[in-house]
């Protein structure tokens, strides 16, 4: 439920630039604009959701008779296809020198291909998926930019970052699993990173350039904010585990306290440092967590209560959730093909409900092709 909802939000602000002045709560804040608005937190959102299935996931894989090996290979396959998607995707960002509509087209062809989820007795998925790796390599290949540049990594776009993300946050948790009152430790030491790598208000940061930042850079964590916020999602799977043996009204106030807890932190860090999801500083990290934990455990009181029929048009986003963020390239690929002129009473709140029904329809779509078999899992 938590990861469909953020899914579907994220395509909702996504779309925000289909519009003509989309309302300022649906738009980024600039980077050094001390605040922070729905499309700040959507991101890191799903960093938190991610992180919270990773025990999941891989206590379910040991529990069917996996190596740890074995869930470290898998987790370093996940991680390449991740890191593979988010360059090509952040490739057609920089432009496409011949057709950026074409290039999603085969973009998408090569990803369903190689990453579609065929049935275990279709003997032709391996040849499918041979043919998908031919597509992939010749799209790169011919791949241009508009300045005649090659097909490169760049910042290995969001899905990139999500890869790398999930490798640390996995790698820690493999570590650790024997030993988890590590896992807190480590979301401290990750705050301690972000603090002497982010600027204070209106200066450098804490310590200067310091080898604290180039080291976590070769780690690409960066200043550690999307790791704070997959081990703190990772964090909340394993607290909510160990309060299971609890009365639900404890779980419930137990979750709601730890997320008053990370908003006043998060507004104590405020006076040495802005809010900006762009720098990635303590304080956003720190209310966005608030926001997610809280939201997780209103969701464990709705399924508590058994009010989840609203969810049921939603599920795709959360059980098809890669699926779901393919599908918008899909329809921009033809906006591209068609190349419209914005009609000027497409704005506002009226272009905020259409970028609402644009992500209604990409669940829908992801759900109808995957009646039809056609689903990504990596």
């Amino acid at each position: 439920m938590f990861r469909a909802l953020v899914m579907a939000l994220m395509i909702f602000v996504n779309d925000a630039w289909t519009v003509i002045d989309a309302p300022a709560w649906m738009v980024h804040f600039a980077t050094w604009e001390d605040g922070m608005s729905l499309a700040d937190i959507v991101y890191p959102m799903f960093l938190f959701a991610m992180g919270m299935s990773i025990p999941l996931a891989i206590e379910n894989r040991l529990a069917k008779g996996a190596s740890l090996w074995e869930c470290f290979t898998h987790v370093l396959l996940r991680t390449l296809a991740l890191l593979l998607m988010g360059t090509f995707i952040v490739n057609s960002e920089a432009g496409v020198a011949w057709n950026k509509g074409l290039y999603w087209l085969v973009m998408l062809l090569g990803f369903f291909l190689v990453w579609n989820q065929y049935k275990k007795d279709f003997r032709a998925a391996r040849w499918l998926r041979l043919l998908g790796v031919a597509v992939l390599c010749g799209l790169a290949i011919a791949y241009r930019s508009p300045d005649g540049n090659l097909f490169r990594s760049g910042w290995w776009g969001i899905l990139g970052q999500i890869g790398w993300m999930y490798l640390f946050s996995a790698t820690a948790y493999l570590l650790c699993r024997e030993r988890k009152w590590v896992l807190p430790i480590i979301w401290l030491a990750l705050c301690a990173v972000n603090i002497c790598s982010v600027p204070l208000r209106g200066g450098e940061p804490l310590l200067g350039r310091n080898f604290i930042f180039d080291f976590a850079g070769a780690l690409h964590v960066g200043n550690g904010h999307s790791c704070i916020m997959a081990i703190g999602g990772l964090l909340t799977t394993l607290a909510s585990a160990d309060l299971l043996k609890k009365t639900p009204s404890y779980r419930s106030l137990f979750g709601f306290s730890a997320a008053i807890i990370l908003g006043g932190l998060g507004f104590l860090a405020h006076h040495w440092f802005i809010i900006s999801k762009n720098i990635g500083t303590l304080p956003w990290c720190l209310l966005v967590s608030a926001i997610s934990v809280a939201l997780f455990t209103l969701l464990r009181i709705l399924e508590r209560k058994r009010l989840t029929a609203w969810f049921r048009p939603l599920a795709t986003a959360g059980t098809a959730t890669l699926t779901v963020y393919m599908i918008p390239y899909f329809f921009y690929s033809f906006w591209v093909f068609l190349s419209p002129e914005i009609p000027q009473w497409l704005s506002g709140g009226v272009g905020a409900l259409k970028c609402a029904l644009f992500s209604a329809l990409c669940i829908a779509v992801a759900w109808g092709i995957g009646k039809l078999g056609l689903k990504l899992k990596i």
